[in-house]
């Protein structure tokens, strides 16, 4: 055997002297979207501890390190901060949920719903993903909603609206581009539209939810404009 060849006589790996070890323990696991792979995937929270290695053999601790997040597929580590970013999952159902409760909300401030704003209204929520809804459905909603709050239809959007679509859109608006806050606003300008030009509440509503999407003043007043062109 050649010296510093293997048995199979490729070159062999020198032997670090000194080096750090670190050694993971799981603490706790779920799922997540890995930035890696592109996708919802299975994950373990990992915290871990390093070592002095002497020759490869651990001889003094070094202090803890992490903790940081696994993913079981790729295996690559990233910060914790990585969680934040909802999966595709929880992702598509933040988004139906946003647009289901822009539609209510718009209903709730034109007054009583018309046949258009109902049909504009429930097209927009079945293709956001509720395949089911139908007009009835949200006027049954809407409705039931005026009841249990004491709201009055054709107000500006008051307190309890306004929380509504903030627990909405808040959590959403930073996984959103720029392009997909406005075409939730678009949205809810187009059923506004539907029977008619805004009315002082559904503008006051339209400004609620692109508040809430952090699209400034300007820009919510440059679409409102522009859903009113026709295309």
């Amino acid at each position: 055997m050649l010296p510093g060849r293997g048995r199979d006589g490729r070159a062999a790996r020198p032997v670090r002297l000194l080096g750090i070890r670190t050694a993971w323990t799981p603490v706790g696991d779920g799922e997540f979207f890995c930035p890696g792979c592109g996708g919802d995937r299975n994950f373990q929270r990992l915290t871990g501890h390093r070592r002095f290695t002497l020759l490869g053999v651990p001889v003094l601790p070094r202090g803890e390190t992490g903790p940081v997040v696994e993913c079981a597929a790729c295996r690559r580590h990233f910060g914790t901060d990585v969680l934040d970013h909802p999966t595709t999952t929880r992702f598509s159902a933040m988004l139906r949920d946003a647009v289901h409760t822009v539609a209510l909300a718009v209903l709730s401030a034109g007054g009583t719903c018309s046949r258009t704003s109902l049909e504009a209204a429930a097209a927009t929520v079945r293709a956001a993903g509720f395949d089911d809804c139908t007009e009835e459905q949200l006027n049954a909603l809407v409705e039931a909603l005026a009841l249990d709050t004491g709201r009055v239809y054709g107000r500006p959007c008051g307190t309890g609206l306004a929380i509504e679509l903030h627990e909405a859109l808040d959590p959403l608006a930073p996984h959103l581009a720029p392009a997909g806050r406005e075409s939730i606003l678009l949205q809810g300008a187009r059923i506004a539209l539907a029977d008619g030009p805004y009315t002082p509440a559904e503008r006051d509503v339209l400004t609620t939810v692109g508040a809430a999407l952090t699209i400034c003043a300007d820009d919510v007043t440059r679409l409102l404009v522009s859903a009113r062109t026709p295309s």
